[in-house]
């Protein structure tokens, strides 16, 4: 099992390095990768994970393909019953990521990380961004999206510089999930 480094850790404060292409595909990134997956789909309401959150100070993070799941969305359904054998598209992988693009309308909302459990807080952040990066295979691409992914892109970006959403959030609080 993979375990998630908590606020205490030092590498979470590090800026992390690029990933060379030619590396992409070898077995260390590719292993890499494995263990973020494993890390992230482990916690069920993980929406996503950046590598520093595993030890590792590269610049990549993973996002949960379960943020595109209808009931998710709509949030009908408590996380932790999404159905856990449906199948999913495999979760996205940012290499090298670059927030292109961010939306001047910001909007406040609740926030927490795998990494400072279980600690609560509310961030302004835009609800609108693009990031380019690279995909697992090498490919590069770029991606815009609002809400929650856009919430999700700042705050990993954030994690591969060494900021921590404790740093910009308001209101914090300690919430116990069952």
């Amino acid at each position: 099992m993979v375990i998630i480094v908590q606020n205490d850790d030092k590498i979470l404060r590090k800026i992390s390095k690029d990933i060379s292409l030619d590396s992409i595909k070898k077995p260390k990134i590719q292993s890499i990768i494995a263990e973020m997956n494993e890390a992230l789909d482990s916690q069920y309401d993980g929406v996503a994970i950046a590598a520093p959150q595993i030890g590792v100070s590269l610049r990549v993070f993973v996002v949960s393909s379960k943020i595109f799941d209808d009931d998710f969305i709509r949030g009908e359904k408590p996380v932790k019953h999404l159905d856990q054998n449906k199948k999913r598209e495999p979760n996205l992988v940012f290499i090298n990521p670059i927030l292109k693009k961010i939306s001047k309308d910001k909007k406040l909302m609740s926030e927490g990380c795998l990494s400072i459990r279980p600690i609560y807080g509310k961030v302004r952040r835009a609800t609108r961004a693009t990031v380019e990066a690279y995909d697992g295979r090498g490919k590069k691409f770029e991606m815009s999206g609002s809400g929650l992914l856009a919430h999700i892109f700042q705050h990993e970006t954030d994690h591969l510089d060494g900021i921590l959403f404790i740093d910009k959030a308001k209101d914090l609080q300690e919430i116990l999930v069952e």
